[in-house]
């Protein structure tokens, strides 16, 4: 698959900036209104008995749903700070809505993998194993792979994401764009430094074009992307059954 860049997904979007305005809130409410809210593992048995013995699959669709529902609540929680003008909490959880998109992106990824031979099976059961069960605290026994690695990769496939994930984590953290650039203006006729809270006019006009954005990349992912990808691990993993049954005890940690 060719990769994008969010230049290009932005330009598609400001060619028609009143138009995002208005639909920011109503694509929000779409997300919600699609929201999975059960996941039965039989029906996918009956579905390919062979492909779903395998538990990769089904981690695949719960991780799926997980970033749907985790990314939607965020996206709804900013938008409503925007609105009250509270655009730093905004852009913190705009933050999180892109770093959780990002795990579906990567998830597709390491499906891709498989497909074209470059990862293993066994090993993609395991990365999905530790995209849904690791933590960063010790609370789970599988350790989390670190979000930077995770966006870098998806920067491949959607050039920039990482840039605009660092622009939003530099107002997430207390450095120079946090602090001082928030908070703070130079008045040099009267060698001043006037304090004031300067969000919004820094960063409210492209606030729901980039709302718009993780939900544009979302959408594209979730529903044409994993969809057909689900479908083609479904047929491949019945061609390799065998074979994985062969090995799978190979695979298992020493």
């Amino acid at each position: 698959m060719t990769g994008w860049t969010l230049r290009g997904w932005l330009k598609s979007l400001l060619s028609t900036r009143k138009r995002a305005f208005r639909t920011a809130d109503k694509a929000i409410g779409t997300l919600k209104g699609c929201l999975f809210k059960a996941l039965d593992l039989g029906s996918l048995h009956f579905r390919n008995p062979t492909a779903h013995k395998w538990k990769a699959p089904y981690r695949s669709m719960q991780l799926r749903e997980v970033v749907h529902w985790r990314m939607t609540d965020l996206l709804d929680q900013a938008v409503v700070l925007q609105k009250h003008d509270h655009v730093l909490g905004a852009r913190i959880l705009l933050r999180s809505a892109f770093e959780t998109l990002a795990m579906l992106i990567y998830l597709n990824q390491q499906m891709t993998k498989v497909l074209d031979g470059t990862l293993s099976f066994h090993a993609f059961s395991r990365k999905t194993e530790v995209l849904l069960l690791s933590s960063k605290d010790g609370s789970t026994p599988l350790s989390a792979i670190n979000v930077l690695t995770i966006l870098d990769d998806c920067d491949k496939r959607y050039k920039g994401i990482r840039k605009m994930y660092g622009r939003l984590s530099e107002s997430a953290h207390p450095n120079y764009s946090g602090m001082s650039k928030g908070y703070t203006e130079i008045d040099h006729e009267r060698d001043t430094v006037l304090f004031k809270n300067r969000w919004s006019e820094m960063y409210a006009a492209n606030f729901e074009d980039e709302v718009m954005l993780c939900v544009e990349i979302f959408t594209h992912e979730y529903d044409q992307i994993w969809a057909e990808l689900f479908e083609q691990l479904e047929e491949w993993i019945e061609a390799q059954d065998a074979t994985l049954e062969a090995t799978k005890n190979d695979a298992l940690p020493k």
